[in-house]
């Protein structure tokens, strides 16, 4: 493709789309701005047009990836009519990206505390927790949870949804699979949370 293919922005979305495969499928070590520029049919010094540096690719990698992580999350949730139900699936959402880009994932949060984070960047990766707060300060409101700090209650279901992403992508699972590990770990928040065992 020449880059007289590429008009109102295209290759900046081609760019962005070749560096996320690359990544998804050989880690971010295997990303090269002159190897990308190769790989889209275009001059490194027209990539450069849309994206300065290396950290400026991987910041806008990170605001994708935060951008279709939290939109999977909220379709999930919304999924649901109850808070256990709401859970299980932003829970099962959040991991099965995490299972599904590892290499994203880990670069997603890297990026974030970068020192040139972007404010896009900044205000996406807090996002996903604000959709937890959203629906754990909801069930406490129709009494599905019990009272208590909503921010607190929130973290602990971030930190254990967030723990079995890492055990899972780490290979840490001992061979459980981690659909099995999910269940288990978000069925004990729900515990904790409604005070109510779950079967």
């Amino acid at each position: 493709m020449t880059e007289r293919a590429y008009h109102h922005g295209n290759l900046r979305q081609a760019l962005l789309e070749r560096a996320w495969a690359t990544i998804d499928d050989d880690g971010i070590d295997a990303l090269s701005l002159r190897q990308l520029a190769r790989d889209v049919g275009v001059s490194h010094g027209a990539s450069a047009r849309h994206f300065a540096d290396r950290t400026a690719l991987l910041d806008a990698i990170a605001v994708t990836g935060f951008t279709r992580m939290n939109d999977a999350l909220a379709a999930a949730a919304t999924t649901e009519t109850t808070f256990a139900g709401q859970l299980h699936a932003a829970g099962l959402a959040y991991i099965g990206f995490a299972v599904e880009h590892p290499a994203i994932l880990d670069l997603m949060y890297k990026a974030k505390h970068h020192p040139d984070a972007s404010p896009d960047l900044l205000g996406l990766s807090r996002a996903s927790m604000a959709v937890v707060v959203e629906f754990v300060g909801a069930a406490q409101a129709t009494g599905e949870v019990r009272p208590g700090d909503v921010e607190r209650q929130s973290l602990v279901v971030f930190a254990a949804v967030h723990g079995v992403a890492a055990l899972a992508t780490d290979d840490l699972l001992d061979g459980v699979p981690w659909r099995e590990a999910a269940d288990a770990t978000i069925d004990a928040v729900l515990s904790s949370l409604t005070g109510v065992a779950t079967p």
